[in-house]
């Protein structure tokens, strides 16, 4: 097998990844710099999951019509030129627009990845191929909180942006020489119409939510921002129903297995969104630590997310999706609430403990909920479930993040204080209720859901087998 392919893909993972974990730590210490508070600012991690969510059900179509290997390459010089535009920012404005354009060459990035890995390798290696292109990904989110909060303590937070330039560079120039060239068939016309109703969707929708918990703003902003984009969301559902080739093929939720993953999945991400944002303001706001300190507090979580890979499978087997995605569900709520009870004097041992296993339960979750969505999938289809897979994804991630926003926000302004330690307490113990709800659509969910990829129950086919080993990861 040609390793060196999937390892070039890899890059594309392993920037988006640790940037995304790496703004997380580095949050307050931009805010400041920024001249807004770190609540304000969560609209640039918003404007970042929201351009994903916008751009991702493009990027196929984009990938048949112009060549996956040119669109990969093209998403790989935006991303880096947002990287550096986030260096250079020297207000809010700037640095979310700066933030908007990295979510563009992000939405391109990863998807087209895992497109030409698919096209470009035979069946027999893609289980092996798969495996090199998530380990190196994983390590983004590992290196990113300590490099992130050893940068911003020791240098500069905008240094964290400009690792992202020789990183770029190196895989523009090894995907130019090493990737082949991906022949597909010409796609059908584009869904002008589908796209611009599901932007809007989108992004009034996020933008609004943000919008309603920022003091900088009056909340009729957010509310008629998110109107307009619940409103296009209907029209979109319209539309979709009678559009031969929508952009998002909402048929895909007949499939009960997809179903349930989509409902079961989003409502878990709403907290997966939300902790990334809260624990690293809880440890430097409330508890008074460094950004460097609290990184190696929460990178804990991401060895957790590590060490699911070697086990994922046999769980799996064992169990089934429906028992899997239960008991990690609620060990993910269980353990998000008790993030709500940390105090300054509770052991560093016992918090990176918590956050482990907390890594090790959520990692599980994706992992089985990423099999469950194309368990009972046909082929034909495939590539339909992973944009609205993707879509998904993003948008419970911004909403997650904007929700905690809220929670903050109302409470400072019930209040009349600066944040303190209980209002995170609090937000996490909020949090938890909401994922406790993403249990329902499992609960309701046939025994045999996607035995065919589990292998419960029964001897599991050579297809099974690897789509389960390649779908494996968040």
């Amino acid at each position: 097998m040609n390793r060196i392919v999937p390892l070039i893909l890899a890059v594309a993972l392993f920037m988006e990844q640790m940037d995304s974990t790496v703004i997380a730590t580095s949050l307050p210490a931009i805010a400041r710099d920024l001249g807004v508070g770190p609540i304000t600012l969560k609209l640039a991690l918003t404007s970042y999951m929201v351009s994903l969510a916008i751009f991702i059900p493009l990027s196929g179509w984009m990938a048949d019509r112009f060549g996956a290997k040119r669109i990969f390459r093209s998403a790989i010089l935006v991303f880096v030129a947002g990287s550096i535009l986030c260096a250079i920012s020297g207000d809010l404005l700037s640095f979310v627009g700066a933030r908007f354009l990295q979510g563009m060459g992000g939405a391109m990035m990863t998807p087209v990845a895992r497109l030409v890995l698919v096209r470009s390798t035979q069946r027999s290696e893609l289980v092996s191929a798969m495996a090199l292109l998530s380990i190196p990904a994983l390590t983004g989110p590992l290196a990113g909180p300590p490099l992130g909060g050893f940068i911003t303590t020791f240098f500069s937070w905008h240094w964290i942006f400009i690792i992202n330039v020789p990183v770029g560079i190196l895989g523009y120039i090894l995907s130019g020489i090493y990737l082949p060239e991906v022949v597909s068939d010409r796609p059908p016309p584009i869904d002008v119409t589908g796209f611009f109703l599901s932007a809007i969707a989108a992004s009034g929708t996020m933008f609004g939510l943000s919008v309603m918990s920022l003091p900088a703003l009056p909340p009729s902003v957010g509310a008629i921002a998110a109107g307009i984009g619940i409103l296009c969301g209907i029209l979109y559902v319209r539309h979709a129903r009678h559009h031969p080739a929508p952009l998002l093929d909402l048929n895909l939720f007949k499939d009960s297995a997809f179903r349930a993953a989509a409902i079961g999945g989003t409502l878990f991400r709403i907290s997966i969104g939300a902790i990334p944002f809260l624990m690293p303001l809880m440890l430097q706001v409330g508890f008074g630590l460094s950004p460097f300190q609290s990184g190696m507090i929460t990178f804990v979580g991401a060895i957790g997310a590590l060490t699911t890979k070697f086990f994922a499978k046999r769980v799996l087997v064992f169990a089934g999706f429906r028992t899997t995605l239960i008991i990690a569900a609620l060990i993910g709520t269980v353990l998000t609430f008790v993030n709500g009870l940390f105090t300054p004097a509770t052991p560093y041992l016992v918090m990176c403990l918590v956050l482990l296993v907390a890594g090790f339960a959520r990692s599980f979750f994706f992992t089985s909920i990423n099999a469950l969505s194309f368990a009972d999938i046909p082929d034909a289809m495939a590539s339909k479930a992973t944009a609205m897979s993707a879509v998904l994804q993003q948008m419970s991630l911004a909403l997650g993040v904007a929700v905690a926003g809220a929670i903050l926000e109302v409470e400072n302004r019930w209040t009349g204080t600066q944040l303190e330690l209980g209002d995170f307490q609090l937000a996490f113990m909020l949090i938890s209720a909401i994922t406790l709800t993403s249990v329902i659509p499992f609960i309701c969910m046939a025994k045999t859901a996607g035995a065919e990829v589990s292998g419960h129950g029964a001897a599991p086919r050579e297809k099974g087998e690897a789509q389960l080993e390649s779908l494996g990861g968040k």
